[in-house]
């Protein structure tokens, strides 16, 4: 095995992303996404708690990346996700997913909620 080899097992990791897109498993997926092993489905942005509150009890650690740079999270969205249980960390999309593969990677339970960067 090369050291450059990594096994994400039956899970995809994220291998690329562009103005209003991400690439996984050499599909383009167009708008915002919530990407966690098995699952891939659009994302309604911060006004779409739901779609995250299902991942409740299934992971440990929630990224949510926030478009081309780093933003605060609505402070009532936080509060509701936390209160699920949810680790949530937010961070710029592109360094969310790069995290998001890393933590894949180690084999953690680990989701991630993505706002695509938009063309500069």
């Amino acid at each position: 095995m090369r050291l450059t080899e990594v096994d994400f097992g039956a899970a995809q990791p994220i291998e690329g992303y562009g103005p209003g897109f991400f690439r996984l498993g050499g599909a383009v997926h167009e708008g915002a996404l919530v990407i966690a092993p098995g699952h891939v489905a659009t994302w309604g942005g911060y006004d779409d708690a739901a779609a995250l509150l299902e991942l409740a009890g299934q992971i440990d650690v929630l990224l949510i990346g926030t478009g081309a740079e780093i933003a605060p999270l609505p402070a009532p969205l936080r509060r509701e996700l936390e209160g699920a249980g949810l680790g949530v960390e937010n961070m710029a999309s592109p360094a969310a997913c790069r995290t998001y593969n890393v933590l894949l990677s180690e084999g953690r339970r680990v989701a991630v909620a993505l706002l695509p960067v938009q063309a500069g």
